[in-house]
């Protein structure tokens, strides 16, 4: 299924009217770390299948719904759950972690 994308304009849509839980990468193209978790979340996406929806929002090009979120420092990851932000994590961490903090909040 792979990483998707998402935008102020979709974002209601295709994250707060999913039916399973989406985790949000908050992320830039200028940030390191934000790249640097790109593979890992990819690899969670394929492993983790229809259990939960990765997508990315460009804060840069999407600072309405990254405002609204009070996002200060990328990357932020989210898992929303029946249209509300139900975990948190700010910050670059290793795949096995956050896989784990995504399977735990799913």
């Amino acid at each position: 299924m792979g990483v998707g994308k998402v935008s102020d304009a979709d974002f209601e849509t295709a994250v707060l009217g999913a039916t399973g839980p989406v985790v949000v990468d908050f992320w830039a193209e200028w940030c390191g770390p934000c790249r640097m978790i790109a593979p890992a979340l990819d690899e969670i996406s394929a492993a983790m299948g229809e259990k939960v929806t990765i997508v990315k929002l460009n804060v840069d090009e999407n600072p309405k719904t990254a405002s609204k979120y009070g996002v200060m420092s990328i990357p932020t990851l989210m898992i929303f759950k029946g249209g509300e932000m139900a975990s948190r994590q700010v910050g670059a961490a290793p795949k096995a972690k956050l896989q784990q903090w995504i399977s735990s909040a799913v």
